[in-house]
Formats: structure tokens, sequence, C-alpha cells
């Protein structure tokens, strides 16, 4: 089997894969791996990742941050496959933050099994080729005449088996192989990766054991509140703090003058008290005058009329430009127009935001945090307090959901502030009315399209400005917008590159909101926009929506990119996700009667090629049923853990479902206005889809996420199934806003 060079990220990986005290792999310079340590208590610690004590267990740890996804399982799996052990013998313990030993260990964008999933294949196959000559050596026999198999080493001449824990003595005392000429197994002669291996967390979580950041318990701990203003960038000026002071519990109370920085620590008041009840219930209490500042002005409706009005002019600037649009439109045989809009919404993750901090006697900060992005975590705290990274322990708490929002670490520098002023370890919790209000929000939106068709209904042109939201901030020494994470639109986003007539604009809208990433960033707005307008084009011209798209697609295998940070567009698998799709849901070949119908839609996120079939009823109320979604995905040769691979396609359906039908935030004089999921709700039961049918196309590529790419072609799906069904055009979210009714 042929193996390819190991490369400078690998190689770094690869190095610092090194645990203290034990057998410690290292990476040269010339990229060979050396020991460069001793066992410790007697186990085999070949690298940070793996302990096999002498009675055979194996314990893995996982580095990355377990949001829901199933990396915390999925992850160690690899490493087990190439291990070659049995998964029941295989015990995952959560990884502190450890940039040294662990490099990244962020959980975002769908990037920690691409990330990790070659390094790990070669950490398992490291060991094993050690545990494999320990046993020769005793044996007395060639390491190429042994096998292994469900944590032993066999050889097949003499029928001697030995288990690993026997071996790790021996194996301990070896020097590491050289990383380049490790043998990683076929894949055809996996037997772990591709199967369904259920969370090592499920049981835990069934009977209610203590997981969460919300769950953290520490001797002596007190607890916080935390009152923000309710506008956007406002700071409290006083409060009755020496009347919260005498409530019942209460420890103590005091303002924090915070930053202008909407990501960082924002001002407010703290209350910390003997428990999170006492706690919220002075909150109650507090009475604060507040500075609320420019942002008081901004409301929803205003940043609509500013929409409209800078749709009327030239964009701000231009993304993309190709041929001469306007004398393609004017050319054309049919046109169209349209507008599509979004709102900001929240995450609303299950678990609110918190942190435990806790200031030892010595200086040292100890965090615990369900965060997706330790690091990121570990330097706000040093850029925001001046503490040292080294003096900063930071524990990686599961999460109990992120979709993005936990990437964000507002709530751990607030913990640390709290901590700052209390001789205790503190956990700072929020109220759910926090976590809605204070959120780092998907960035609303506005698109104004045009495009048109020739007399063979072919797309020829196409015209897109996009109205975003931006936050002003400090770079480089100069104040600039910067709009909000997925809301800045690329110039190579479908159809651009495909078109030979082409302009996207943007114009960003100044906020005081604080914006942050999203479950598949931009890709889960855009994707609704561009694909139910093509969907447009495509009735406009007469044309089966499948058989438009397909013309749009072309036949190149790649689409190059363009401009410095442009990515190739893999054209050949997006066509047979596409083809699979509307294969396996029977498109054109079912009739539907008034009021049913079938939509399909595609998109390019995260590294992953999905495409989806809806098929919906809609009442003559306008009550929208999604019947049955089809999915078909291209992420690569191996699905690692086909449970989980499920999972998450599932939930990704689930959740683009709930945030198409219901949710949106209001802003007036700067607020929020919904506070709870009585006034912002999310999909319940009786409106999930009633059939979700999952296929998965592999290619000779390497391995990626599935966290993001399922999600963004469902909206666009459904809608244009609603099209079909109604032939009402869904062009504002949530659904709730568009009166689907019919007769």
């Amino acid at each position: 089997m042929m193996h390819a060079p190991v490369s400078p990220a690998r190689r770094r990986f690869l190095r610092n894969s090194a645990t203290g005290g034990a057998l410690l792999i290292g990476m040269s310079a010339g990229g060979a791996l050396a020991a460069v340590g001793t066992a410790a208590q007697g186990d085999f610690t070949p690298n940070a990742f793996i302990r096999i004590a002498r009675d055979g267990s194996v314990t893995l740890t996982s580095k990355q941050p377990e949001i829901g996804q199933g990396i915390k399982t999925s992850l160690p799996m690899v490493i087990a496959e190439e291990l070659d052990v049995d998964w029941k013998s295989v015990r995952i313990v959560q990884g502190d933050l450890n940039p040294t030993a662990y490099d990244g260990q962020g959980a975002g964008g769908s990037t920690s099994t691409p990330n990790n999933y070659e390094n790990f294949r070669r950490l398992g196959a490291a060991a094993r080729a050690m545990l494999v000559q320990a046993a020769a050596q005793g044996w007395n026999v060639a390491p190429g005449e042994c096998t292994t198999a469900g944590g032993a080493v066999l050889h097949a001449a003499s029928k001697r088996r030995i288990g690993y824990g026997a071996l790790v003595e021996r194996a301990a005392r070896l020097p590491v192989p050289d990383a380049a000429g490790v043998k990683l197994k076929d894949p055809a002669d996996f037997k772990l990766l591709g199967t369904r291996i259920g969370g090592v967390d499920n049981g835990a979580i069934v009977v209610g054991k203590p997981l969460f950041g919300i769950d953290v318990q520490v001797p002596g701990m007190l607890h916080a509140a935390y009152a923000k203003c309710p506008v956007f960038g406002g700071k409290p000026l006083k409060a009755n703090l020496d009347a919260v002071r005498a409530l019942p519990g209460v420890k103590d109370a005091f303002i924090i003058e915070g930053s202008a920085n909407l990501n960082g620590l924002r001002p407010g008041v703290a209350i910390v008290a003997t428990s999170t009840w006492a706690a919220i219930r002075a909150r109650r209490a507090l009475e604060v005058e507040w500075d609320e500042g420019i942002g008081a002005s901004h409301s929803w409706a205003g940043f609509t009329a500013q929409a409209q009005a800078a749709a009327k002019q030239a964009g701000a600037s231009v993304m993309r430009e190709d041929g001469d649009v306007g004398r393609a439109l004017a050319g054309a045989a049919k046109t169209v127009e349209a507008a599509y809009s979004y709102p900001f919404i929240s995450h609303a993750s299950m678990e609110p935001q918190n942190c435990t901090a806790w200031f030892k006697p010595d200086g040292a900060l100890e965090l615990w945090a369900p965060t997706q992005n330790p690091g990121a975590g570990q330097a706000l705290v040093t850029s925001t307090f001046g503490i040292p990274k080294e003096r900063i322990t930071l524990h990686i708490i599961r999460s109990g959901g992120g979709f993005g929002r936990r990437l964000s670490s507002d709530f751990i520098v607030e913990a640390v502030a709290i901590a700052q002023r209390v001789k205790a370890p503190v956990k700072l919790t929020w109220t759910r009315e926090d976590d809605l209000q204070h959120d780092h929000f998907r960035p609303g939106g506005f698109h104004f399209l045009r495009a048109g068709v020739d007399a063979q209904g072919k797309a020829v042109a196409w015209h897109n400005h996009f109205v975003t939201f931006a936050n002003r901030v400090e770079r480089d020494g100069q104040s600039v917008l910067q709009p909000g994470s997925g809301g800045n639109l690329s110039g190579d986003e479908f159809p651009g590159r495909w078109l030979a007539n082409c302009k996207l604009e943007q114009t960003a809208l100044e906020c005081r909101v604080p914006m942050g990433p999203w479950r598949a960033p931009g890709s889960c707005v855009f994707s609704w926009v561009f694909h139910s307008f093509i969907d447009e084009l495509a009735h406009a011209a007469g044309r089966d929506p499948l058989a438009f798209r397909l013309e749009l697609l072309g036949d190149k295998d790649v689409m190059p990119g363009t401009g410095e940070r442009g990515q190739p567009y893999a054209v050949a698998r997006m066509r047979a996700v596409l083809q699979t799709a509307a294969e396996k849901a029977g498109w054109g070949k079912k009739t539907f009667p008034r009021g049913q119908g079938q939509g399909i839609a595609f998109h390019f996120s995260h590294r992953g090629y999905v495409a989806q079939v809806a098929e919906v009823t809609v009442s003559k109320d306008g009550k929208v049923k999604v019947d049955r979604v089809v999915v078909a995905t291209d992420i690569g040769p191996q699905i690692v853990n086909l449970s989980g691979a499920e999972n998450q396609v599932e939930g990704s359906v689930i959740d683009g479902m709930s945030t198409l039908m219901f949710p949106a935030l209001n802003i007036e004089n700067g607020r929020i206005v919904q506070s709870n999921f009585h006034d912002y709700p999310l999909l319940r039961i009786g409106d999930a889809p009633g059939r979700i049918e999952m296929h998965f196309v592999k290619s000779d590529h390497p391995v990626t996420g599935l966290g993001e790419p399922a999600l963004p072609p469902l909206a666009p799906a459904v809608c244009n199934a609603i099209f079909a069904a109604t032939g009402k055009r869904v062009r504002e979210l949530p659904l709730s806003k568009t009166d689907l009714s019919w007769s």
C-alpha cells in the first residue's frame, strides 16, 4: 500500500504529540519520529493520545471539544482502528487545553475530522508497529510474520498470541518508527471505521450524570450572575449595589468596567452568591442606570429601510464582475428580479453559556469551560487581563450544543473578571434570557437579485447586491467596518464562476449588534437565497429545475478558485450528489396533486458536497408539512462513524427545518425583543420531516467533516417544493412571515 509523504502540518502535529514522563514521540526536522522519553508507571504511552496498561486496557485522549457532534467518539475510533484494539476495551478521556501536546483544539467549521484523520491514523499505526516489534523480539521472529487483532499480536506459523498488555514494558523501550514509513491499514481491512458506534457519553447522558459545564462543582465554589446593558454597547453608570448586597445569600455585587469590544468583556454588573438561584433572585432586584450609547437608535425596521435605500445605489464594494451584466440583461429573452431577506437569529443552544474560574493563591488561573475554541478563550483571557498563557489551565468541558456560539469567549472573560474580585472559585451561569438577548448573532441580510435567460432557457446573466451588517473595529490603528461572520459574500459563490456575465456587490450597514459564526456560516443563508432564485430562473425559462441546475454546473470536473483565497470547486462531485439525490427521490417520476410538491437544491459548504430533495404538503390554510427529505452527500472515501454521520445529517436537516420555519429576532430601540422560547420557538416533533433518507456517495478525496455541509440545502429544497405545491415563492425568513394559503 502506498503512503503519502508526511506534510509539514503532520510533522508539527506528531512532533507535538508528546506526553511528559512517558515514552514520547517527537519529530525531527527531517520528518523522522524519534523516542525522547521512557515509559512511566509501567504503562505504554507512545504519544499524548494513547496509554495501554499492563492489563491490556486502552485509554485514548480526545483533544477536540465535544459539542454534540460526536467527535469525542469518532476521532478516537481512528486511532483504535489503526492500533487494532477491541473498542470495548477502550476508555476515552477528554484532554485539557495543551497546544504543545495536542496542536489545534478548536471545534468549528467541520474541521476536526479533516485536520486530524490522517495524523490520528499514523499515531495508532506507529504504536501498533512498536507492539508488533516487541512481540517479534520476544518470539525471535521477523515482525513481518506477525499480525494484530483485538488488542493482541499473532504469529500464525507458531499459533502464538500475546495481548498488548503483556508487551507494554518491552514496547516502551523501543525506538519510535519513522512516520513516513509507518504502514497504514488498507481501508478494505477496517473493522471499526464505517460501523455504527454509540457516543461514549451516551450512557451518562441518559441517566443524567454531570458532564456539562453547567454541572461543574468545585469545593468552596460560589455562583455568579452578570447583568449587561440591554442595548449593545451600553454600560452601567450606577446601580443599587448596597441593597443587592443585603439580600439573602449574596456575597458581593459590583460593576465591571469592561470594554467597547462587543465580542469581549462587555461592561456590566456582577452579583456573587452562595447559589445560582440566590444570584438570579438578587439580580431581579437589581436597579441599574445605563448609558445606552448609540446602539439605542437601532431597529430592524430602520435596518430594512436602510437596505432598501442602499439597493437603489451601487454597492460599496464589488466582490466579482465578469462580462457586461447590464447588456446581457437587456438582451435576455426573460429577466427575473427578486428581493430576499432574513433576520438576525440566535444560536439558542440548550445549555446557556457558563464558565467556572478560580484564581489560586499563587496567581495561577484555572478554568472549566464548555468552549468550542479553548485556545482563543485562553488568548482572550491573556489579552484582556495580562495573565500569561502558561499560568492558565483550561479544562475543556462537554458543551450542551454550540453551533458556533461557543467559538466566542465572552462568557469566559466575564467569569475571569468576576473571579478576580472573589477569593474562591466562581461559576458564572447565564440565564436563557441572557443567552438569547446577548448572543453573538447570525447576521441578518438583504439580497437584491436580477438575472436573465436566453431564448433557449439558458442562464446568461446574474446580478446580486447584498446588503449585510458590520461592526466598527480597530485594525492596524485604523477604524474599519468588519462584516459579521458569514456576512461577507465571496466572489466564488455559485453561480459566480459559471456565468460569463456576473456581478456581485456588497454594502455593509454599520451596527452595534454583536455577531458570530452560526452553523455553516454564510452557507446557511446564501444557499437559500441562491438556490431559491435559481429555481425562479428555471421556472421562468420553462425548464426542469434539475436539468437547469445540471446545465449551470456544466461538464467540467473542477472549477478553479479565483482570487487570493479562492477555493477549487469539484463540479463532478456535485453533479454526482445532485444526480444521486434526484434518482433516490424519484425526481420527475411522480405526479403531485395541487398542494403537494417536490423541490431540489445543492450547496458546497465546508469541503462537503450535498444535494437534497424535499417533498412537502401545504394545506389550503397554508400549513406546511415536510413529508420526506432525501440527502446525498460526498464527504470523501471514508465514513468514520456511520451512526455519527447519520446523526449529523438528520440533525442538520432538522436544524435547517427549524431555522427555516420559526426563529426571528426583532430589534427595537437597540434591544432584542424576544426573551425566551415562548416568543422564540424552535422546531417541535410534530413539525419535523416525516422521513429523512441519507445516501453517502464515496469519492477518492480527503475525508471531510459533516457538522455543517448537510444544513444549507434544506431551506431552498423545501421552499422550492412549496412553490411547486402552491405557486407561492418564499423570499423572506422565517417561513411564518409568508402567507402560503391557496385555493
